[in-house]
C-alpha cells in the first residue's frame, strides 16, 4: 500500500495542472451588496471573506470539481459546483435572509451536501454555542441536542449517549480520525476537548457503511477549526470561570495562512475543584483537571491539499467511588484517579487528477491509561497500560454528473494494547486489526428525489496472550453493512427524509478477555460473544419558512445480540457481586420533535423533546435509557444597542420525566426540572470584536439525580446552580 501511494504521488508531479481564479460578488435579494461573507472551499482548505462591495477572489484553485461554500450569518447558506473549463470563473451568489441557520455543509458524510440533500440525517452544534452553553465538558454540552444524552460521574468523566445507546456503541472522530482510548466502559471517557474546534456534527442512528463495527448507535464527528483567511495571521484568548467548582478554562490559539501554507497552535488548560450538589454538600473526588496542545501545517499545491495534525491532551480525573470519603473540598489529584495521556498525530490529503479526487488519511494514537487508587487498599493495585493504533483510509471520488456521484473506499487499522509494570491487567496484552472497503452512490431521480445507497464488507482480527486468569483468544470477524435513503422536498419550505440502515459491532476486549476488577467492580467476559447486528429505520419531516422551523424525527433500531454487563448470582469471599457480559436481542425506538420560531426579529423561542424506550425482547427493560427530556428557549437578541454588538437575553430550562422503566438492575430515577438563564454581549475595540457572556445552569439550585449518573448508587446528586463567566478576545496580527 505504501508503495501504491509514493508512486501515486511522484507521478501526479509529473502531470502540469493550471492556477485557477473564482472570483465574484455576493449580495442579497435587493441586490444589496453583502460584507464579510465568508467564502470557502471545504476540499481546498481556502477561504476569503468578501470586501465592502461584496466581492471576492479565490486564486491557485486546481482543475477539478469543486464545491464552493458562502456562509453568512443571518442568511440562508448557499453552496455551488464549480467545473473549470477556463481559467477564470465568475461565481455569483444571491443570499436569502433567514432567522436562523438550517441548512449546513456536512462534513461526516463524503459529498459534503448541504444537509437538505443528504440521506442521512446529521446535526450540528456551533462552537459558539459550546461556549454559551456553560457547560464544563465538551460531552456535557453536546447532550443539549434532542436524542443525545451523556453517562457522566460528576463534572468531569462524562460519556455521550445517542438514543440509549453508549460506550463502544458510539464512534467519536477526532477531525475524522477514529478515537481509540478504552471505550469499554462508561468510566472512560473520550479524551478530547472543545478547544479549536469549528463544530459538532452528531450523526443518530447506525453509521457503520461510513465508519466500520462501533458506528451502531450514531457518530460524533469533532470539526477542527478553519484556516486562517488568506494572508491573515488572527488569533484569540478565551477564558472561563464557573463559580459552583471554583474552576476555570483557558485556551489562546494563534494561526496564518499564506498563498500555499496554513498553520495553527494551540493550547489550554482546565482546572476543576468538586462540585457541590444543591444542598451546599460536596460530592469528594469529582476533581479533574487536563492540559492540551495542537498543532497544525497544511499545504495547497495545484495537485493536492496536504494537512498534518497534532494533538496532545492529559486530562486527570478525579474518580468518586464509595471508599473515597476521607478528605476535604479540593482540586488535588492525589488518590483514586485515572490518569489519561493521548497523542495523535494525522495527516489527511486530497489529490487532484482531473475530475477525480483521491483522500489519503492517515493517523497514529498513541493512548496510555492509568489508574491510581489508594494505596492503602491493596485490592486495587494501579492500572499501567498502552493502546497504539495506526490507521489508514484512501477514498476515491469518481468523476460525477449533475445527477449522480460515487464513491469507493478503503480502510483498515493495526492496534495493540500492552500492559506495563502495574500488576492489574484490566484487559490482556492483545492485538486488533481490521480492513474494509465500501462503495456509496447518490443519484438524483425526477430532479428532486436525492438517493443514497452503499454497502461495505469488513474484516477483523482479534487476538490476545493468555495470562494466570485469562484464556488466550484468537477470534475472525466478517460483516456486511448496508444503508439506502433518500430526501425529497415538496416544496421549498418542506422536505421528507426516510433512511434504512444495517449496523454491526463486533465484540471488543474486554467484553471477551476481562476476569478481574475493573475500578471497584469485579468483571467476567464471555469469549463465546457474537458479533451485535443492528437494523434501524429512520424517517423525518422537515418544515421551515423564514420565521418557524419544525423538525420531527423517529426511529425504529433492532438490535440482535445486543452486548450488555450486568451483575450475576455469583459473589466473591469478600462479598463483592460478580458482574459479566452477556446477550440479547433488543429494540429501541422513539424520536426527537423540535419547533423553532422568530415572530420578530429580536425574538426567538426554541422547544425540543425527545421520547425514547429501550428493551430486552424477554420485557425487560434496558440499561442506562435516559429519562425524556423536554428543553426550552426564550432568547431576546438585537444586532446593535449603543455600543453594544449581537447582545442577548436567554432563559430556558430542562425537564427531565421520571424513568419509571429502569432494568431490572437499576432502580426508578424521579424527573426535575433545571432553570437556566444567560446573558452576553460583544464589544467592539478597534476592529475585534470581544465577546463577553454570563451562564446561569441550575440558577433556582435544584437537588436531582439523573437516571444516567453512575453515582446514583453511592446517592450523590448532580451538581447545584453554577454560574460562568465567558471572556473571549479575538486579535489579528497581520
Amino acid at each position: 500500500m505504501k508503495k501504491i501511494l509514493v508512486i501515486l504521488f511522484i507521478g501526479l508531479n509529473l502531470y502540469s495542472y493550471g492556477q485557477n481564479k473564482i472570483t465574484g460578488t455576493i449580495t442579497d435579494i435587493n441586490n444589496e451588496p453583502l460584507t464579510g461573507v465568508e467564502v470557502y472551499v471545504e476540499k481546498f482548505k481556502k477561504g476569503t471573506a468578501t470586501d465592502e462591495n461584496g466581492y471576492f477572489e479565490l486564486s491557485n484553485i486546481p482543475n477539478s470539481t469543486l464545491k464552493v461554500t458562502a456562509h453568512y450569518m443571518g442568511y440562508k447558506t448557499q453552496v455551488k459546483t464549480v467545473n473549470f473549463t477556463k481559467p477564470e470563473i465568475e461565481l455569483n451568489f444571491v443570499l436569502k435572509e433567514f432567522s436562523y441557520q438550517i441548512d449546513e455543509i456536512v462534513i461526516s458524510t463524503p459529498f459534503n451536501k448541504l444537509q437538505s440533500e443528504n440521506a442521512i440525517k446529521v446535526v450540528s452544534i456551533k462552537l459558539n454555542e459550546i461556549e454559551n452553553s456553560g457547560s464544563t465538558t465538551l460531552t456535557e454540552a453536546i447532550s443539549s441536542i434532542p436524542g443525545v444524552d451523556m453517562i457522566a460521574k460528576g463534572t468531569g468523566v462524562a460519556k455521550p449517549v445517542i438514543r440509549g445507546l453508549s460506550a463502544t456503541n458510539v464512534l467519536m472522530l477526532n477531525n475524522g480520525v477514529k478515537m481509540e482510548n478504552f471505550q469499554f466502559s462508561e468510566n472512560h471517557p473520550f479524551i478530547v476537548d472543545e478547544f479549536g474546534v469549528d463544530h459538532i456534527e452528531v450523526i443518530k442512528g447506525p453509521a457503520s457503511l461510513l465508519y466500520g463495527s462501533d458506528a451502531v448507535g450514531g457518530v460524533i464527528n469533532i470539526i477542527k477549526e478553519k484556516p486562517a483567511l488568506d494572508g491573515k495571521i488572527t488569533g484569540d484568548f478565551n477564558t472561563k470561570y464557573h463559580t459552583n467548582t471554583d474552576g476555570f478554562s483557558l485556551n489562546a490559539g494563534v494561526k496564518g495562512n499564506s498563498n500555499q501554507v496554513n498553520w495553527g497552535i494551540r493550547t489550554g488548560y482546565k482546572n476543576h475543584a468538586d462540585y457541590e450538589d444543591g444542598n451546599g454538600d460536596y460530592i469528594p473526588n469529582t476533581r479533574f483537571q487536563e492540559k492540551s496542545l495542537k498543532a497544525n501545517i497544511g499545504l495547497r499545491k495545484s495537485f493536492g491539499v496536504f494537512n498534518m495534525y497534532y494533538d496532545f491532551n492529559r486530562p486527570q480525573l478525579g474518580m468518586s467511588v464509595g471508599n473515597v470519603k476521607n478528605f476535604e473540598k479540593g482540586r488535588g489529584i492525589d488518590f483514586w484517579y485515572q490518569d489519561l495521556t493521548s497523542h495523535l498525530i494525522s495527516s489527511r490529503n486530497t489529490l487532484f487528477l482531473s475530475d477525480y479526487k483521491v483522500d489519503v488519511n492517515l493517523a497514529y494514537q498513541l493512548n496510555n491509561r492509568k489508574l491510581q487508587t489508594d494505596e492503602n487498599t491493596p485490592a486495587f493495585e494501579m492500572v499501567d497500560m498502552d493502546l497504539n493504533t495506526f490507521s489508514y483510509e484512501v477514498k476515491t471520488h469518481f468523476p460525477s454528473t449533475e445527477k449522480t456521484e460515487y464513491v469507493f473506499g478503503l480502510q483498515g487499522s493495526s492496534q495493540t494494547n500492552r500492559n506495563h509494570e502495574a500488576p492489574n491487567h484490566v484487559i490482556p496484552d492483545a492485538d486488533v486489526n481490521d480492513i474494509s472497503v465500501f462503495g456509496l452512490l447518490q443519484h438524483t431521480f425526477l430532479e428532486k428525489l436525492k438517493t443514497q445507497v452503499g454497502l461495505r464488507y469488513d474484516y477483523r482480527s482479534i487476538s490476545s496472550e493468555e495470562e494466570t486468569n485469562k484464556e488466550a483468544i484468537d477470534n475472525d470477524y466478517g460483516n456486511i453493512s448496508g444503508s439506502l435513503g433518500a430526501t425529497y422536498p415538496i416544496n421549498d419550505n418542506f422536505l421528507l427524509r426516510a433512511n434504512l440502515a444495517s449496523a454491526y459491532r463486533t465484540p471488543n476486549i474486554a467484553e471477551l478477555t476481562q476476569n478481574g476488577y475493573h475500578g471497584t467492580r469485579f468483571e467476567v467476559g464471555n469469549p463465546d460473544l457474537d458479533t451485535q447486528r443492528s437494523y434501524e429505520a429512520d424517517l423525518s419531516f422537515h418544515y421551515h419558512t423564514k420565521q418557524l422551523m419544525i423538525d420531527v424525527s423517529g426511529f425504529y433500531n433492532r438490535i440482535n445480540d445486543y452486548i450488555y454487563i450486568a451483575p450475576t448470582s455469583e459473589s466473591l469471599d469478600n462479598g463483592d457481586t460478580v458482574y459479566q457480559y452477556s446477550q440479547t436481542d433488543s429494540k429501541l425506538y422513539g424520536g426527537e420533535f423540535i419547533v423553532n420560531y422568530t415572530p420578530i426579529e429580536w425574538l426567538n423561542i426554541n422547544t425540543t423533546y425527545s421520547y425514547l424506550i429501550g428493551k430486552e425482547d424477554s420485557g425487560n427493560y434496558l440499561p442506562y435509557i435516559p429519562q425524556n427530556k423536554v428543553r426550552f428557549d426564550v432568547k431576546l437578541q438585537k444586532e446593535k444597542i449603543g455600543k453594544l454588538y449581537n447582545s442577548y437575553f436567554k432563559i430556558g430550562g430542562l425537564l427531565a420525566e421520571d424513568q419509571n422503566n429502569p432494568s431490572i438492575y437499576e432502580t426508578e430515577t424521579d424527573g426535575y426540572f433545571l432553570l437556566n438563564a444567560g446573558i452576553g454581549t460583544q464589544l467592539k475595540i478597534g476592529d475585534e470584536m470581544i465577546n463577553v457572556s454570563i451562564q446561569a445552569n441550575n440558577l433556582l439550585n435544584e437537588t436531582y439525580i439523573d437516571h444516567l449518573s453512575t453515582l446514583k448508587d453511592l446517592n450523590y446528586n448532580n451538581i447545584g446552580r453554577n454560574i460562568v463567566a465567558t471572556i473571549k478576545i479575538p486579535f489579528t496580527i497581520k
